[in-house]
């Protein structure tokens, strides 16, 4: 890549006009500027798009919607609406330092094997780390790499990583075609998950850059701890093992998932982990009933999924045992997914 190619950033937002600002804000301060800032605002009441407008920057554009679209289809929107070759994803409650998105474009332009590019994620003030590429349990559940750790000078070497999150990462459009785009039953949550698992059985690659930082209010939407996301991040991992698992791994779920809640009860009664916030803030009732719900509408969902699924595997390009095999390389075990956190 000779030249600087064209990017387009995608924000998509919903009530959130004051953290949505600032991430524009360090948007038009890029020192690589991006060609398009698509805005999709997913029926906000507040001046999410009055601040949209306000910033009066001809490469911002708005696309309001009537109806809240959810993560996944307000993406797929905006993906439709550009011709960039190169698309970049940035949280509104993010904000991205100066040179993000320069150091995303030259990474993609040093090797044409790599279609995903994550980002260095650090919480506000950037002492400990939101994510840094992502990491999967063997049930589908996913959780950001090195989560909650102090940002204490690891993790500073380009390095091959499992797929990136979505809060602020780069893609080809090409292979945002390939794969066809967000999956929009799942909403929000494990959505990039999703994709960037289909993406790997395509061939696709991921490269973590740790010199694009990103400053990260996270799960400042629905809160960290909340029964509506645990519902969201349930159903949403049992669809994408469903639709993206070889069979064996498919038919061990249950036993994986099982194994996976016993870690979560002991952390909740520790009172450690997401787990022990939401037993502090959420009724144990609740939680049992959302998780209950989760299972029960991520079972009906099957039949849908499964045809999902006749797609991925007619078109993947590596064989099951090599997606085991890196799934195992980039596993989280169910102890850190239960004790870890981002505080």
């Amino acid at each position: 890549m000779t030249h600087n190619p064209r990017v387009c950033v995608i924000v998509v937002n919903r009530n959130r006009a004051a953290l949505l600002s600032r991430c524009l804000d360090s948007l038009q301060s890029q020192v690589l500027s991006p060609s398009e800032i698509l805005v999709v605002d997913n029926a906000s009441t507040d001046d999410s798009r009055g601040v949209v407008r306000s910033k009066r920057d001809p490469r911002i554009q708005l696309l309001p919607q009537t109806v809240n679209q959810g993560f996944a289809a307000a993406n797929n929107i905006a993906i439709r609406a550009t011709t960039c070759p190169f698309i970049a994803l940035l949280n509104n409650d993010a904000e991205a330092s100066e040179s993000w998105l320069q150091h995303l474009v030259r990474a993609a332009g040093a090797d044409s094997g790599y279609g995903m590019w994550a980002s260095r994620i650090l919480l506000p003030g950037g002492k400990r780390i939101d994510k840094v590429g992502h990491l999967m349990f063997p049930d589908g559940q996913n959780r950001g790499r090195a989560t909650g750790q102090l940002n204490d000078g690891r993790f500073q070497e380009e390095e091959e990583c499992f797929f990136p999150d979505g809060c602020a990462a780069l893609y080809r459009t090409e292979l945002l075609v390939e794969v066809g785009g967000f999956d929009e039953d799942f909403f929000a949550y494990a959505d990039d998950a999703d994709l960037g698992v289909r993406a790997i059985w395509l061939g696709w690659k991921c490269l973590y850059v740790p010199a694009a930082i990103v400053y990260h209010r996270h799960s400042s939407t629905l809160g960290p701890y909340s029964a509506r996301k645990l519902y969201w991040v349930e159903r949403n991992r049992l669809w994408l093992a469903v639709k993206s698992f070889p069979l064996p791994l498919l038919l061990a779920n249950p036993c994986f998932t099982a194994y996976r809640w016993l870690w979560n009860l002991a952390a909740a009664v520790a009172g450690r982990g997401a787990a022990g916030h939401l037993a502090r803030e959420t009724p144990c009732l609740v939680v049992v009933r959302t998780l209950v719900r989760s299972l029960a509408d991520g079972v009906r969902g099957i039949p849908a999924m499964w045809k999902k699924r006749r797609q991925v595997f007619r078109s993947r390009r590596i064989t099951s045992l090599q997606f085991i095999r890196k799934l195992w390389l980039y596993r989280i075990s169910a102890r850190d997914l239960a004790f870890e956190d981002q505080d």
